[in-house]
């Protein structure tokens, strides 16, 4: 009997502006592989299934453990985590194609410079540099840690974006992740301080306003994160910081 193989079929660019191409190949099965695994079948030997000799697929990796978010790409038409997709719960042929939410790179690759910038945009950090000195900080209760924690795992994979139907070329809105990492840093004690500063930047162009509650981001994101929970809570937040801005910063809530 024929050894078993799998077919790949993967959408390829070979620079950000040359036209997307189709090319599948066939690689010899091994139980357990993961979608990373069948790739490096293919740079290992980069011939097509026609037989033809071609250039290595491109995609990124680093920690194979779904921790890093590099490896997110569309596969089988849902965007998901290339390490943590085994090719024995998919099937034959196997489609893979770039997230279309972002620039391509090349091949699987795509530039996610977009989401980082976004992270920026909301001050997705705490600013406590110089502050070393001072000993330590106020202690989070135990009852919001535990949540903020599930919004600690996102691992900027874009997975969220790119299902989200209201992330796209024509619109500027941050997408589901960036919203949920104002309410993990809203929560932190000392990132409270610029609480408002975060909210005031939701509620411009590309905030909160542009999200269509479609739900899609909580159904693929692979680290279970409650995004709509987040936004639902930021919706609040937002209403109140208006109403502050409006009375002034005594306006209590």
């Amino acid at each position: 009997m024929a050894n078993k193989t799998i077919k790949l079929i993967i959408t390829r660019q070979d620079s950000p502006n040359s036209s997307p191409y189709k090319e599948t190949f066939e690689i010899p099965y091994r139980e357990n592989m993961n979608i990373i695994s069948a790739l490096m079948e293919t740079q290992k030997n980069p011939i097509n299934a026609n037989g033809e000799k071609t250039t290595p697929v491109n995609w990124e990796s680093n920690c194979l453990e779904e921790v890093c978010g590099a490896c997110s790409m569309v596969i089988n038409g849902v965007p998901r985590q290339a390490c943590s997709t085994l090719v024995d719960k998919l099937g034959t042929p196997i489609y893979l194609e770039p997230m279309a939410t972002f620039p391509v790179m090349r091949d699987l690759a795509v530039d996610r410079s977009r989401m980082f910038d976004s992270l920026k945009k909301v001050k997705a950090w705490i600013p406590i540099d110089g502050t070393h000195d001072l000993g330590p900080g106020p202690r989070m209760p135990e009852k919001k840690r535990q949540w903020a924690y599930e919004l600690s795992k996102c691992m900027t994979c874009g997975v969220c974006l790119e299902a989200c139907p209201n992330v796209n070329s024509k619109s500027e809105f941050i997408g589901p992740a960036p919203l949920s990492q104002v309410r993990l840093f809203n929560a932190h004690p000392t990132g409270e301080m610029n609480r408002g500063e975060r909210l005031d930047t939701l509620m411009e162009d590309g905030g909160l306003a542009g999200c269509g509650n479609s739900q899609n981001c909580v159904q693929v994101c692979p680290k279970g994160i409650p995004l709509t929970t987040s936004i639902a809570a930021l919706n609040r937040d937002t209403n109140i910081q208006s109403f502050k801005n409006f009375f002034g910063s005594d306006y209590a809530y």
